[in-house]
């Protein structure tokens, strides 16, 4: 059908330009190039069935205004599906992918902007031209890395770092070092050696290993000192710094600059920052004395959440966070119940799976715990990890952290038990894999250890691995509960959401955006054998390894990071307005930019699931 101009009534114009300015990479523009380009623009009515190719006459960048269309290659594979506000020019994806095809197949009302202009815009505005010059999880990358403004805890650490070091060389005295450390007013000094970094001495090293162990003050540092420390570079972020003090209790962290000791942070460098800071939480919960002072702490977090993403912290970086406080209040609640029941007969681990496991938890999370337990525990010992399991998941409740529905925590006898016992549990799993069985049991391969000797955690996951790896019929089962949650897109990518009930008109982001994704990953990461368990660490693992292409793994990422990003805003919308939070979004209720982008995120995970099917199909059945 031939194009016409569009009419002249200035609010036709108006209402084509907002259309515009909503509608990607239009948005790129400023006011007075938007209203360039909609001068431009031709209009035209299309039916279904109707088709665009490379020999197609009036090429140029169609918008649809209404209507859905189709874009195949030359093996009729359907290569995208688009709907309202969305574009395309047969041109550049011939130029990507060769003979493709754009086939109307809901009557489509198409707005035209001429080859000449088009390539005028994109030679003009990067950010225009950037949009065509990736796929969709390119744009989608730049999407969920948007932030309003900068956070503090994003300034790299050499902005808070100590550079005026005391450094000692290996052979002082122990009494050299503290006079010059009393001298200098400093709580710890540097032992390098060929302009090396060879160790670390702090206070507390001087009084737990010389004054404690009645050492002769003429002690080489070098006998006492923590060798090797381990540094971080000057360009990282604090929260970065932040986390890994906070997690592996650090006080002092050297800082290099090209491979060399330039600085050092302490968390006391950190805590001069702002009281709604992690570090600050953290430290805080590890100091407390009774649940209720540990919940008092933490009732404020999904204010803290609401700072955080709203100041433009990565979606990723907050549910790290999220979860370095749990597992701190976790940490501390395992300390006061072992104050009062004494030490533990054997050694031992306590484990988080799921969400937490993955340090990806958000507001609302359940407990999903348990206790792995040394092999040479009795019977009568075993009665003191049930109640040191009481205590702990009875405090969690209290924090906020639900009990878990399904009852997956260490408080049910299944989920506190021997190495042994916990392993020939994981054999039966594999061994009858039934869909159902695989679906309840799938949060318990994302494992991780709290408190206690990690060894056993460990252990135990490398049995998960290596029973999973080796069977086929377990992960074609579990390849099957991967795919059990579809992301909501219907035809014409339009979203399915709930028609009736509590939630009506909304979807669940979390069950048909989030799981899909950890549940591909970690579906990989067993075949693979792959010990992480974050699902980006995992998807960047399985890139490395040539396990799945670069290209598939960053696509993922990209469409997992813009996902939580939805449910973050949407959660901490909710607090403001004082509900509970929870994850069912309206989409309509998105702005247009967003809708779209959650529709390329949903279509790359839809894509993710289909891979899945070929893969594994062959054990499905």
């Amino acid at each position: 059908m031939t194009d016409k101009a569009l009419g002249e009534d200035p609010a036709e114009l108006e209402d084509v330009v907002e259309f515009l300015r909503g509608s990607l990479p239009f948005n790129e523009l400023d006011d007075e190039n938007l209203a360039d380009a909609v001068a431009t623009l031709r209009v035209s009515y299309h039916r279904h069935g109707e088709r665009f190719d490379v020999d197609s006459p009036r090429p140029g960048l169609r918008v649809l205004r209404s209507g859905a269309v189709d874009i195949r290659d030359q093996d009729n594979k359907l290569l995208d599906r688009l709907g309202e506000g969305e574009s395309f020019h047969i041109g550049g994806l011939n130029a990507e992918n060769g003979n493709v095809v754009a086939t109307v197949i809901e009557d489509a009302l198409v707005y035209r902007l001429p080859d000449e202009a088009y390539r005028e815009l994109r030679g003009k505005h990067r950010g225009f031209d950037r949009y065509f010059s990736g796929q969709r999880s390119r744009r989608l990358r730049r999407a969920a890395r948007f932030q309003p403004e900068p956070h503090a805890l994003l300034a790299p650490v050499r902005s808070v770092m100590t550079r005026d070091l005391l450094t000692v060389p290996p052979q002082a005295s122990v009494h050299q070092v503290a006079v010059a450390m009393a001298h200098r007013r400093v709580s710890s000094a540097f032992v390098v050696e060929d302009e090396a970094l060879r160790g670390i001495i702090t206070d507390r090293d001087l009084r737990t290993r010389v004054l404690a162990a009645s050492l002769p003050l003429d002690t080489p540092v070098g006998e006492v000192m923590t060798p090797d420390p381990e540094a971080i570079s000057a360009d990282e972020s604090l929260f970065t710094t932040t986390l890994r003090m906070t997690q592996r209790s650090y006080h002092h962290l050297p800082v290099l600059e090209e491979g060399r000791l330039a600085g050092v942070v302490t968390t006391s460098d950190l805590i001069l920052a702002r009281r709604d800071d992690p570090v600050y939480l953290v430290q805080h919960i590890s100091r407390q004395h009774s649940v209720e002072g540990i919940r008092e702490l933490v009732e404020g977090m999904a204010n803290l959440m609401v700072h955080w993403v709203n100041g433009g912290m990565p979606a990723q970086q907050v549910s790290q966070l999220l979860t370095a406080i749990s597992d701190a209040v976790a940490t501390r609640l395992i300390g006061l119940a072992e104050e009062e029941l004494g030490p533990a007969p054997v050694p031992w681990c306590w484990l988080s799976f799921g969400s937490q496991a993955r340090s990806e938890q958000l507001l609302g999370a359940d407990q999903d715990n348990g206790i792995v337990i040394d092999d040479r525990a009795t019977d009568e010992d075993l009665a003191w990890f049930r109640e040191l399991a009481t205590r702990v998941c009875d405090g969690l409740a209290l924090c906020g952290y639900k009990y878990c529905p399904g009852g997956i925590m260490a408080t049910t006898d299944q989920w506190c038990q021997r190495l042994e016992t916990w392993k020939e549990t994981v054999r039966s799993w594999t061994r009858t894999p039934t869909n159902d069985a695989v679906m309840r049991v799938s949060i318990f391969f994302d494992i991780r250890g709290i408190s206690g000797e990690a060894t056993l955690a460990d252990a135990l996951q490398e049995e998960m691995l290596k029973q999973a790896g080796k069977n086929s019929i377990f992960l074609a089962a579990l390849a099957a509960s991967a795919l059990g949650n579809k992301p909501p897109l219907g035809i014409f990518r339009r979203f399915v959401v709930d028609r009736d009930g509590e939630h009506r008109d909304s979807l669940d982001i979390k069950k048909r955006g989030v799981l899909p994704v950890t549940e591909i990953a970690r579906l990989h990461a067993l075949a693979r054998g792959v010990v992480a368990v974050n699902t980006e660490e995992r998807l960047n693992a399985l890139g490395k390894g040539e396990f799945m292409t670069m290209v598939d793994s960053r696509n993922l990422m990209d469409a997992l990071h813009f996902v939580q990003r939805v449910r973050m805003q949407h959660q901490c919308e909710q607090v403001l307005a004082g509900e509970t939070p929870d994850n069912y979004i309206n989409p309509r209720k998105l702005p247009r930019l967003a809708r779209e982008q959650l529709r390329d995120a949903f279509t790359i995970i839809d894509e993710a699931q289909s891979a899945v099917r070929q893969t594994y199909r062959a054990g499905m059945g």
